[in-house]
């Protein structure tokens, strides 16, 4: 037996111990330390020509997150991220060249283990030779992350049978706990050792996509796109190319993740130099499409303040004067977000005034609208019934000053099928290739509904050839229609054909047209399908695409006895002060709705807040007492606060009455008692709620912040993290609280060092909680949409429970409990909640069950009328494999593209 002993400090140990050890070695197996360092370590060992080269590594995962490969290889991308990338790929890029070589030779495996298998940078390893000797070696542990060559080491050689059988007895025990390193890293690291920044001006505009996105915080993450959402940049593309300009109707179903796939094509558009964007979404969301586009794509958007007249930065920094209503007409960066609340309410007769009016004289790169159904017919009895209501108005105008419009809706049909063609009627607007000129039949919805649904055929060549001509589809649509423009020389710009039909020869009328008169060809052939891009969860779940996750929603009422008397049907008992504020909350709305039309508006408001939690409603009443409203409604702030400076002394009453009465001592909230035992003693699956981490979600930062400060002072040692808007977010524990950054939270999460978050909904987008395990919604959004969103904030990749669990409160005999009550017949599906719901129930459905019932019905009956005219023409599109955008290696620096969008319009 022969032992050596070498030291760093007297001789190099790469080249007097390794090289020399490694020379004719058949095998190596070796345990390393932390996985991207000991990784890197291999580019400086001669190990390209051993035939066979094992490497055990740290990853620093915990167990739970190892366990769920999503989350795994999600989790250890992102570890591998932490360097920044464009100074790496520049001082290392010939070591990732080597490394890159050495990980496709074959002959190098690498496994990595989770961090309950704990070891820093412990040096073992052993190497065979051809004749069947063996030699082991142990090194001097450090928490350095550099090679032999760099660090103070002190290694042990042995040459001992017993001592090889000892280090590969540790190493195949760590073997077989790990797993493969993930594909993403081989082909991240494959990326860096071909990297190279270019500029956009190189790139074909199909290219412009993978080399943004290669290198945006969401990929940094380890996450990515999902195949629906780039096949849908892809069709934007397509469309800018085949028409000059892309008009889409992106209708995909609630919780596939709309927003990215719009911004992600805004964000395109404007490098590509099309023009100033401007995104409309409702005031509730303006926040949140901000803070998405830079935590996700790290990019700045400016958002318009209503109140204010100012435009706000990403931090909350102001950006314009302030008060100016004309700085509306120059945003400072590129992209604007604007409320359609604004658009809503600045409209005299028929003109659009103030700043919606200041818009109307811009022209735009790209117009995107969230939410669109909003934009529809102002619907109910009388002469204006089918007249457009403002937002419908504006958009109609806006669409002939921009080149390119993206409408988003998950439900484009909101109570008729003719929404769908005001939708579509936007599109058309300034781009008649959509639904065509004033002479196409297909303008009139009455007559193309039914042969787009497959109810009625054409009956005759020359009926075909008015339903092809205008607008006729591009080329690559049908060989028919290609046959026809080849034959006719129309140009592949041109979507109209002049010819009438007597004017056709034989061959098109008699043989080609003749073709189309086969039942499917218009209800695969139509401008719905073509301008219409609609994916169901169920069909990316079938696909799988999309992963699984049921949903228990809790209370059961089936088996009440289980939560001990703290339900009294789907409702919470309250008090008695609860009780008399809520009836003269009541009290006040009507007062204000026999005074004035915007009554309905805070009857919503006021009954939502009071509903929210007793925090809430006192601080609604406060505020209305001093005639001022909460930020989240700011939209309307200018309106409210003329209706409450007007206030005659019954209506103050009330809300003195609210206010005295939520104050008192006896208002205890038993929304609070109801939480804490959920997180506390309730358990499911063998564990409380707070064990398997808890979302608690609000519409109001009131809410939130109240229940955040009593859940840290009441589980004492917990700390309770506040995800709000920008400058609200912060971590409750015990009596303190500090303000801290989202991404602070964030990472906290996933590594489970926080296990309880208090969001509200601006915040929500942002969020990928699949660490925690359940979910509270303290108050109930009018919304399904939005219950959709927060539940996907945990029903999503890497969420390790099959079933997720969901408690709804509202306080018993409110509004709140009528909805809920009607709500909750169409939650039962565990899987597909809320595929048959309307994206907005509106205020005027909620008189009474029975009218909001009769809604619901009518609403899905709407529904499953029209889903034949969105059949399965996008299925195919969506290829996993395609449009890796991951794995770019000539990609855009992060700092020309924030440069670029940091121009003003």
């Amino acid at each position: 037996m022969a032992l050596k002993r070498f030291s760093s400090r007297t001789e190099r140990l790469d080249t007097e111990f390794l090289a020399e050890i490694l020379k004719g070695a058949s095998k190596y197996f070796r345990i390393a330390g932390y996985f991207r360092s000991s990784i890197f370590e291999l580019v400086g060992e001669a190990i390209a020509q051993i035939p066979e080269v094992k490497i055990i590594c740290n990853s620093e995962l915990d167990l739970a997150d190892f366990q769920v490969a999503t989350g795994r290889n999600t989790a250890l991308k992102e570890r591998w991220n932490e360097v920044d990338v464009e100074a790496e790929a520049l001082l290392k890029q010939s070591r990732y060249q080597i490394l890159d070589q050495l990980l496709q030779s074959g002959n190098v495996e690498i496994r990595v283990v989770p961090r309950e298998r704990l070891f820093l940078h412990g040096k073992a390893g052993s190497i065979h030779y051809p004749d069947g000797s063996r030699m082991s070696f142990i090194g001097s542990v450090n928490e350095s992350k550099s090679a032999f060559s760099h660090n103070y080491e002190l290694v042990w050689q042995d040459d001992d049978e017993e001592s090889a059988d000892w280090v590969e007895k540790e190493f195949w025990a760590l073997w077989n706990d790990g797993v493969p390193l993930p594909e993403a890293i081989l082909a991240e690291i494959n990326r860096v050792a071909n990297r190279r920044e270019v500029t956009v001006e190189v790139l074909k505009p199909a290219e412009v996509p993978a080399a943004a996105m290669a290198e945006a915080p969401i990929y940094r993450g380890g996450e990515q796109l999902q195949p629906w959402q780039r096949s849908f940049v892809t069709m934007f593309l397509e469309h800018r190319e085949t028409y000059g300009k892309a008009r889409l109707l992106l209708a995909d179903e609630v919780g596939v993740g709309k927003t990215l796939s719009m911004a992600t094509s805004a964000l395109v558009s404007a490098l590509l130099e099309d023009g100033p964007v401007l995104i409309l979404v409702p005031s509730t969301l303006t926040i949140q499409w901000q803070i998405e586009m830079m935590d996700k794509l790290g990019i700045p958007a400016a958002v318009w303040s209503s109140q204010k007249k100012v435009w706000l930065g990403v931090e909350g920094q102001i950006l314009s004067p302030r008060g100016d209503a004309s700085s509306i007409k120059k945003c400072p960066y590129k992209i604007a977000i604007i409320s359609t609340g604004l658009i809503m309410h600045q409209r005299e007769r028929s003109d659009f005034v103030k700043e919606a009016g200041m818009l109307l004289k811009n022209r735009f790169g790209t117009v995107i609208l969230d939410e669109a159904h909003k934009a529809r017919a102002r619907g109910g009895l009388g002469d204006q019934a089918s007249e457009p209501n403002n937002l419908l108005a504006f958009m109609q105008q806006i669409g002939r000053r921009t080149r390119h419009l993206i409408l988003g809706t998950a439900t484009p049909i909101q109570t008729d099928v003719r929404e769908l063609w005001d939708l579509l009627g936007i599109l058309n607007s300034g781009a008649e290739f959509v639904l065509g000129d004033s002479l196409s039949p297909w303008r009139d919805h009455e007559q193309a509904i039914p042969l787009v649904t497959g109810k009625s055929q054409v009956t005759s060549e020359q009926e075909v050839w008015r339903w092809l001509s205008n607008p006729l589809p591009p080329a690559n649509e049908h060989h028919i229609v290609q046959q026809i423009r080849d034959y006719l020389a129309i140009d592949s710009k041109s979507f109209f054909c002049a010819h009438r039909y007597e004017d056709l020869d034989y061959m098109i009328q008699n043989m080609w047209l003749s073709e189309c008169l086969e039942p499917k060809f218009f209800k695969e052939n139509n401008p719905v399908l073509r301008h219409t891009v609609l994916r169901k969860r169920k069909q990316l779940e079938d696909d799988g695409l999309l992963e699984k996750v049921g949903v228990n929603t809790h209370p059961l009422t089936r088996n009440l006895a289980q939560y001990q008397s703290r339900f009294v049907g789907l409702g919470i008992p309250t008090n008695t002060p609860f009780q008399v504020a809520y009836e003269k909350a009541e009290e006040f709305s009507k007062l204000l709705q026999s005074r004035t039309k915007a009554g309905g508006f805070m009857k919503t408001l006021m009954l939502q807040r009071i509903c929210s939690s007793f925090a809430s409603g006192l601080k609604t009443a406060q505020k209305m007492l001093k005639h001022s409203i909460s930020n989240e409604d700011e939209d309307r702030s200018e309106e409210v606060e003329h209706i409450l400076s007007e206030m005659n002394p019954a209506e103050v009453a009330c809300l003195k009455e609210i206010e005295t009465q939520l104050s008192r001592a006896e208002a205890v909230d038993s929304k609070l008692n109801t939480v804490k035992w959920f997180l506390t003693v309730f358990r499911t699956d063998g564990k409380t709620w707070l064990e398997h981490g808890c979302i608690i979600f609000s519409q109001y930062y009131d809410t939130a912040e109240w229940i955040a400060k009593e859940l840290a002072k009441s589980i004492k040692g917990e700390v309770v993290a506040v995800y709000a808007g920008v400058g609200k977010s912060g971590l409750f524990r015990d009596v303190q609280f500090n303000k801290v950054e989202r991404e602070v939270i964030k990472a906290a999460v996933r590594t489970r060092e926080i296990r309880l978050v208090v969001a509200t909904d601006a915040a929500c987008e942002g969020l990928n909680l699949q660490t925690l395990g359940t979910l509270i919604n303290i108050d109930l959004p009018w919304n399904p949409s939005r219950l959709e969103q927060r539940l996907g904030r945990i029903k999503r990749f890497g969420q390790s429970r099959k079933f997720v669990d969901m408690l709804n409160l509202v306080y018993s005999e409110t509004q709140d409990e009528k909805v809920y009550n009607v709500l909750s017949e169409r939650l039962r599906d565990t899987y597909d909640i809320f595929g048959s719901l309307p994206d907005i129930i509106d205020d005027e459905w909620i008189e009474d069950e029975e009218k909001l019932k009769d809604r619901m019905n009518e609403y899905i009956h709407e529904r499953k009328k029209a889903q034949d005219a969105f059949t399965v023409k996008y299925r195919g599109t969506i290829d996993p494999e395609a449009h890796l955008w991951e794995r770019c290696a000539s990609v855009l620096s992060r700092r020309d593209i924030v440069n670029k969008l940091s121009e003003p319009w």
